[in-house]
């Protein structure tokens, strides 16, 4: 081919273009797959009601077939309110922004209490290079899956009471059971067990011995596993060896944090909690979720993760066209580079991020 015939071409190639994120083979839906559908939702603390209300923004801008039932809820309030439990068993989907956990003193977790009452067993945490967002590494394309309702968030390792080892081994069955069949899914080739057996026997070793056993009923996924602390060396050091990391509640939180903070930062990946009947979405990675005063008063919260997460339930939804709209918009405007929070290097606040977010949209 002539080297000016290239001109043209590269031109198309590198131009935003509507077909970018068009699908090669239709999305067929089901009848009534159309209906709005009612999302319970939690501003929550801090930047939280700024990132929820952007994604409200962009949500309303697409005329995405979603609206929200919203509810006042805060991290200091001794529990979270009944009707608000009863509002995501009902929609069976949430989104929410940060719950700010006060620090010793005997508070519960209401992001925990939220866990357990609905048995939003699954953590996933994306963590992925974007486009234009310079990092340390390359590469890097791992989903982080943690155990989230047992383990030390629960204190069960210390327990000894009749049904502790049988809730262990089931919650690490079917984590286990999350994480391969996720893999299995998303066309993802390696699941690594991410444990500390070497000195929690117990929950650990139940833990390796749940995942071994799924395992071998995917022969074509690479199985392997790693002790928490050379995990931890590797990711800061290798993170593109890994794919899938399975893991137990502590550990999964630091695992997906230090993962996001290598691939972009925890403003931008994107997460949920996933149960047998219900999903809650929220910013990935817990680090900066609610933020600080400065952040909030000056109005420069990053919407990137809550806006990723949000695409990842309007496909939860069965949404897929909404939610390739939506993440093709954000990955343009990070990879134009004109609008980017603090964090990101730049010095937009979240309007403005939101404009641009709305403006690159197909």
């Amino acid at each position: 081919m002539a080297r000016r015939s290239l001109k043209p071409i590269l031109h198309h190639l590198l131009r935003p273009s509507r077909l970018s994120s068009a699908r090669s083979v239709t999305y067929m839906p089901r009848p009534g797959d159309g209906a709005p559908r009612a999302v319970t939702l939690i501003p929550g603390d801090g930047i939280g009601p700024l990132v929820t209300g952007a994604v409200e923004q962009v949500m309303d801008a697409m005329h995405a077939p979603v609206y929200f039932e919203k509810y006042d809820v805060h991290g200091d309030m001794k529990s979270i309110p009944p009707e608000v439990i009863d509002s995501i068993r009902k929609n069976k989907v949430c989104l929410k922004g940060g719950l700010k956990t006060p620090v010793g003193g005997g508070v519960h977790s209401l992001n925990v209490q939220l866990r357990k009452d609905l048995d939003l067993y699954a953590s996933l945490v994306h963590c992925f290079n974007l486009k234009g967002l310079p990092t340390r590494h390359n590469n890097v394309n791992i989903v982080v899956i943690r155990e989230n309702t047992e383990g030390e968030y629960s204190g069960l390792e210390h327990e000894v009471v009749p049904g502790v080892v049988e809730s262990l081994k089931f919650c690490s069955e079917r984590i286990a059971k999350y994480a391969f069949e996720y893999a299995y899914l998303n066309n993802r080739k390696i699941v690594t067990a991410v444990h500390k057996a070497n000195i929690m026997k117990l929950a650990d070793g139940l833990f390796l011995e749940s995942c071994r056993e799924v395992a071998s009923k995917y022969p074509s996924i690479k199985y392997n596993e790693v002790i928490v602390d050379n995990c931890c060396m590797q990711l800061v050091s290798k993170p593109e060896q890994f794919d899938v990391m399975v893991t137990p509640n502590l550990y999964g939180n630091l695992v997906a944090n230090t993962a996001a903070g290598i691939a972009g930062g925890t403003g931008v990946m994107p997460g949920g909690n996933v149960g047998a009947d219900h999903a809650v979405f929220e910013q990935g990675a817990s680090a900066g979720n609610v933020g600080n005063e400065k952040v909030v008063d000056q109005r420069k919260a990053n919407p990137v993760a809550l806006l990723l997460s949000s695409a990842m339930m309007l496909r939860h939804l069965q949404f897929p066209s909404f939610a390739d709209r939506l993440e093709t918009a954000v990955k343009r405007v990070i990879a134009e580079g004109k609008y980017r929070t603090k964090d990101l290097g730049g010095d937009s606040n979240t309007q403005e991020v939101v404009d641009a977010v709305i403006a690159n949209l197909d």
